[in-house]
């Protein structure tokens, strides 16, 4: 477990979830009310929740990529460190 993460403040997860919670509330009450066929508003629905989905798997998977590229990182600093203290044993 990487120790230098902090993690966030109440606040501000509460604020990121309440973010979401209105921005997609006021979405929705959008479409709503256009002034469109039923099937319209069902197809620019379906569209929004797939924007939403495919937002949070990139975010998870850019989140992903960078936590792997930190082990990896962390995994070459440990032998590089092993390496180096070897190497001056034997000297």
């Amino acid at each position: 477990m990487n120790q230098n993460v902090q993690p966030h403040s109440g606040a501000w997860v509460t604020f990121t979830y309440v973010s979401f919670a209105a921005s997609a509330f006021m979405v929705a009450v959008g479409v709503f009310f256009l002034p469109l066929d039923l099937w319209i508003k069902g197809y620019l629905a379906m569209g929004i929740v797939m924007l939403v989905q495919s937002c949070v798997t990139l975010t998870k998977t850019v989140r992903d990529m960078h936590e792997s590229g930190k082990l990896v990182n962390r995994i070459e600093d440990a032998k590089a460190e092993r390496l180096l203290m070897e190497v001056s044993k034997a000297a």
